[in-house]
């Protein structure tokens, strides 16, 4: 819960930034000269990919977590098996063992959107967080019944 909380936050915070830097944008180029035109469509550009990474990210997330609990539904979760530090931080050597049974999983079943899923998780927590993302990319895509492509 502290996680979507935080996200949260951290999204109305960048949509507040994202308005205050648009109307900055406006304001340029109802200035009317040539340089200040220009300028504000800059200005304009940047608030837009902005909101349209937030909108993209946002989405992942959600569809993730719907896949997460549409796991812990079934009962497929992974289950957190992992030995930590006595900082609490994650054994590499444990996530690693780990990561290597997700993997062996997911090439024997790899249209199963749910070995997928627990292999991102494995790949998380090994801290190879693009690689999450793909895998997590790729079982939602799965999920959805959408074409996939050989990793």
């Amino acid at each position: 819960m502290r996680a979507k909380i935080t996200y949260a936050v951290t999204a109305a915070i960048l949509v507040v930034y994202f308005v205050l830097v648009g109307s900055r944008g406006i304001l340029l180029i109802e200035t009317g000269t040539p340089v200040t035109i220009a300028f504000g469509v800059a200005v304009l550009i940047l608030p837009g990919i902005g909101l349209w990474f937030l909108w993209k990210n946002t989405q992942f997330v959600r569809k993730a977590n719907q896949l997460a609990a549409e796991l812990d539904a079934e009962g497929g979760l992974p289950v957190d098996e992992l030995r930590r530090t006595p900082g609490g931080r994650i054994d590499r050597d444990s996530a690693d063992e780990v990561f290597a049974r997700r993997k062996a999983e997911t090439e024997d079943a790899p249209e199963d959107w749910r070995t997928w899923f627990r292999l991102a998780v494995a790949y998380h927590d090994a801290r190879d967080t693009p690689r999450a993302r793909k895998a997590m990319q790729r079982a939602i895509a799965l999920h959805e019944g959408k074409p996939v492509q050989p990793a």
